[in-house]
Parts: structure tokens; C-alpha cells; sequence
């Protein structure tokens, strides 16, 4: 799945995004206020219609734990792990019946 990130153009002057990198955030930046929130909505948004958080970390260059982090604190319900497609469904076998 191809991510087209809503990537948080920060405040004037914020500096939170690195123009080098095509719009990655940039790395060691503490993002907070009004940009945290913003990027809290965008992810979530992105992780509701179906971006898992490596596809997010891939997108925004940040870490694991900072995706999880901010889904948390915008109060997104994450899925359980692994994709749907990927759970095998074992057929049920009776013993003794004909």
C-alpha cells in the first residue's frame, strides 16, 4: 500500500520538516503544540483507513514508538497484530463421527 502521508507543514518557523528529504520529518526534532496535534490527526487518519505503523515510519522517517506514541495520545483503537489474511482458520474435526 502506497502512502501518500498528510505531512504536517509545522508553523512558521517550526522547522519540523526537512525539505532535503522530500517531506520526511526531520530526525531528533521534538514536535509538540499545534504541529503534534496536527500530525496526531493526519496519522490517524492514514492508520483508520488501513496504513499500518511501519508503513507510517516508513513515510515520516520517525521511529516505531513515536507513531505508536502520538496514535495513543489521539486515542486511535490499534488493531491486533498481523493482517486478517494471515490467520489460518483450522477446519474443525469431530472424532468417531460418520
Amino acid at each position: 500500500m502506497a502512502i501518500a502521508l498528510l505531512m504536517v507543514n509545522g508553523l512558521p518557523g517550526s522547522g519540523n520538516v526537512n525539505e532535503r528529504t522530500g517531506g520526511e520529518l526531520e530526525k531528533r526534532v521534538r514536535i509538540a503544540g499545534q504541529s503534534r496535534t496536527q500530525l496526531a490527526a493526519d496519522l490517524k487518519a492514514q492508520y483508520e483507513q488501513g496504513a499500518s505503523i511501519r508503513e507510517l515510519t516508513r513515510a515520516t522517517g520517525r521511529s516505531y514508538g513515536f507513531i505508536h506514541d502520538v496514535l495513543i495520545e489521539a486515542q486511535v483503537p490499534l488493531r491486533g497484530r498481523g493482517r486478517p489474511w494471515h490467520r489460518r482458520i483450522r477446519p474443525t474435526v469431530r472424532l468417531g463421527a460418520p
